[in-house]
């Protein structure tokens, strides 16, 4: 039998730490998964679920992005995989009774963790203004509201629109449809927080805003650059991928701030090998670069590469660079200028140390870099991500095998959601091909990204908020100030299956519209209806869940949108020149019909009912990859020349990142433990260097406020504040430290973003510690 919800949230006051682990995965992983499993779904439910994870007849997991090999494994899922699947498939039910038990202020005293232990959603729910409580109310009811505040605007701008990466592509593209028929381009999504700035920094450099490699380009890559990122916890399925690439004698290098124990070891639970001969060691070099220093270190890189050609020659690959390439010159000046006391102090390495990785990628007949947050979430970021095309376009690895640029995407479908238009920022090409399909001429004028959303919301001046999956007010920075915006827009609307914090802090009406999961089975119109999801490499295949759906009164997203469409759109009055007409019934019931509309209007996406047939998965375009073709202003990849920046730490100061635990996937959290880093028990803990630590005047264990520093632009210092972190010494460098979020995203100032993509800088907070009175706080355990 599962266990019940808790009854209370995670008591921290019996935290412990104990020493890092050095593997990753093996029997703890598989134990883990299967107990999780169990609380959440029973023995006899996991088996059947579980079975069906990304396979070619089953669902794909709502966890991270990362592609299946064609040849499945009989378990084809991860540990977070799993604890994903075991969320979304609980036995656990939030129904109304639920609802006139907790009063929303009751709701948002709660953590996050406690919320999404309480079960799936099973009924909507109304909140009318002043109300305490949410209530029931009817699926009609619910959408004329909805339809009434967006018919009424007085101006479709008024109106933001937000998506989480699991939307299906079926459901996005009918989201942006309504959206765009509304009359606005307000489409903000999980990517603007994550990979927009690999987006900004790929489209200008080689024409393209995603990755340009494949599954088994990663096998065939003679070496793998791993840069910012923790696949251990984030996308452990990414170690299978490594560990074979390693057997076939490739060299892999980890470049992060912390060591992370799946760059260290990987014992494979599917193998002889990793279950019982002590697994596999994934990287050959661990290059601790400071926070924000990855820019300094490719700076270094590149310097190694021409002064190398420059002593020897043939280290570059001229032909490429010649037919294929613009902007060198002003590159190789830039970086022949560059001081090598500059790069170590930007990048925190010795000179030997940037070296010893030069010449690994000199050395290297075919190099894929692969990154994820700590490369993209930094004020520099784009410039960062321009320069690592850099290093790559030098020794022509892009578009040839094993090689090329690998932004490791987070969420299920976040980049599907990207292709079937869920962007502030549509090419005119898609706007057009909407255009003509659906005779509407949607609206031109860019929308606001997740930041600027933020903004308008605070500033009052959005009447409607819709949210499609995810945590928006866990998920968004500057807590504080998102939770103020949010109380001041007029009608908030939740697509979600589980409780979040979302729902407790909301606009002065709100609404939660239950959803099916990928698990769950979707039978409309009289047949099984299938979804399809876009991978980190740009494969897209089906997905249906088996499972019975959590109540009868649960509707897919699919099905909410097209009855909101007709809600909107075929009420008498409604009409314009951006109006979309279609048959919004028609499709509900068939999502085949979707799909067509798709293929006419998104290019790659021709014949799609037949590709996703039988399992099967299909490749979309990808001009650099398939043809070394670049979309760019003059056609060819292009070097850019961009000046040496990195952060600045005030004395007596660090530099704080937010991270995951591992028992957290995004803004969910899954249990109270990061075993890989040796915290047990609770989520308030700063990592600090030890030296650090004692020159601050703390020590281990003692209990503190993280206060992060922003100095505006106007040139005064604001300040916001976390409370009650335990100090833990950590191998962190110097001057450095890191916390989890979402319990830190009250630390990142909305201002400080990233240059060009506008992502919050929540790898680079200046924070300084303040003493806590011990007696006031909970008391760790060693």
């Amino acid at each position: 039998m599962a266990k019940k919800p808790p009854a209370s949230d995670i008591d921290e006051s019996r935290l412990r730490v104990s020493d890092r682990k050095s593997t990753a995965v093996g029997i703890p992983a598989v134990l883990h998964a299967l107990q999780i499993s169990q609380q959440q779904m029973g023995t006899v439910r996991s088996l059947r679920t579980l079975s069906r994870v990304n396979q070619k007849d089953g669902f794909d997991c709502p966890g991270c992005a990362w592609p299946e090999e064609d040849k499945r494994h009989l378990a084809e899922f991860c540990e977070n995989g799993a604890k994903a699947v075991a969320e979304e498939a609980t036995v656990r039910r939030v129904g109304s009774d639920f609802f006139a038990d907790h009063s929303i202020a009751e709701l948002r005293a709660h953590d996050d963790w406690w919320l999404g232990q309480q079960g799936r959603l099973t009924e909507p729910v109304y909140r009318e203004e002043g109300d305490t409580h949410y209530r029931p109310v009817s699926w009609d009811a619910a959408l004329k509201l909805i339809s009434d505040a967006l018919r009424t605007l007085d101006d479709p701008d008024r109106a933001v629109f937000y998506t989480s990466g699991r939307t299906s592509n079926e459901a996005a593209f009918l989201y942006q449809l309504l959206v765009r028929g509304i009359g606005t381009n307000n489409l903000p999504d999980c990517s603007n927080m994550c990979h927009e700035s690999s987006g900004s920094a790929l489209t200008e450099t080689i024409g393209i805003g995603k990755g340009i490699v494949s599954i088994e380009d990663i096998h065939q890559a003679d070496l793998l650059i791993v840069a910012g990122q923790n696949p251990g916890t984030n996308h452990p399925r990414m170690l299978s991928a490594l560990e074979k690439a390693k057997h076939r004698g490739a060299r892999i290098i980890a470049i992060n701030p912390l060591p992370e124990a799946g760059l260290l070891r990987f014992e494979n639970p599917q193998t002889v090998r990793g279950a019982l001969l002590g697994g596999t060691a994934i990287a050959d070099d661990f290059v601790q670069v400071r926070l924000g220093g990855d820019q300094a270190l490719f700076h270094g890189i590149a310097k190694h590469l021409l002064e190398a050609e420059s002593a020897t020659g043939g280290m570059l690959d001229h032909e490429f660079i010649a037919t294929h390439t613009s902007g060198i010159d002003a590159f190789r000046a830039l970086i022949e200028d560059a001081s090598w006391t500059d790069l170590e102090v930007g990048s925190g390495l010795a000179e030997d140390e940037i070296r010893r990785v030069g010449e690994a990628v000199r050395t290297s007949r075919a190099t894929i870099v692969c990154w994820a947050m700590g490369l993209t979430q930094h004020k520099h970021s784009v410039a960062t991500l321009r320069d690592v095309v850099n290093v790559l376009l030098l020794q022509g690895n892009i578009g040839r095998p094993g090689a090329g640029v690998c932004p490791v995407r987070g969420h299920s479908n976040v980049q599907g959601d990207r292709t079937m238009g869920i962007y502030e920022k549509p090419s005119e090409d898609f706007l057009r091909a909407l255009g003509e399909e659906f005779s509407i001429s949607p609206p031109r004028e860019h929308g606001y990204d997740t930041v600027e959303a933020i903004r308008a919301m605070r500033d009052g001046r959005v009447d409607v908020f819709m949210c499609m999956g995810g945590n928006f007010v866990s998920a968004t920075p500057d807590t504080g100030v998102v939770e103020e915006a949010m109380t001041r827009v007029g009608l908030t609307v939740q697509v979600s299956t589980k409780l979040n914090r979302s729902h407790a802090v909301t606009g002065r009406r709100a609404l939660i519209l239950p959803t099916l999961g990928r698990t769950d089975g979707d039978r409309r119109g009289g047949r099984d209806q299938r979804v399809t999801v876009e991978d980190s490499m740009g494969a897209v295949h089906a997905s249906r869940g088996r499972l019975a759906p959590p109540s009868k009164e649960l509707l897919s997203e699919v099905a909410i949108l097209a009855r909101l469409c007709a809600a909107v759109f075929e009420a008498d009055g409604a009409g314009s020149e951006v109006t979309p007409r279609a048959d919004w019934a028609a499709m509900e019931s068939d999502y085949a019909l979707i799909r067509a509309h798709i293929a006419k209007v998104v290019p790659g996406f021709e014949r799609y009912e037949e590709r996703i047939q039988k399992g099967r998965s299909f490749f979309l375009p990808n001009g650099p990859r398939d043809a070394r073709r670049f979309a760019t202003v003059d056609g060819k990849a292009r070097f850019t020349a961009n000046r040496l920046e990195y952060p600045r730490i005030p004395p007596g100061r660090l530099l704080l990142q937010t991270l995951r635990s591992h028992d957290q996937y995004n803004t969910t959290i899954y249990g109270k433990d990061d075993r890989y880093r040796g915290v047990y028990g609770g989520r308030r803990i700063v990592l600090i260097h030890p030296e650090d630590v004692a020159e601050m005047g703390f020590a281990d264990g003692d209990m503190v406020d993280l206060v992060s520093e922003w100095t505006a632009p106007d040139g005064s210092v604001r300040e916001r504040r976390a409370e009650a972190f335990r100090i833990v010494p950590y191998a962190t460098p110097r001057r450095n430290a890191a916390a989890y979020y979402p319990e830190t995203n009250v630390l990142v100032p909305l201002e400080s973003v990233a240059d060009v993509s506008n992502t919050p800088t929540s790898k680079s907070v200046v924070v300084r510690l303040e003493a806590r009175d011990q007696a006031s706080s909970p008391t760790p355990s060693s």
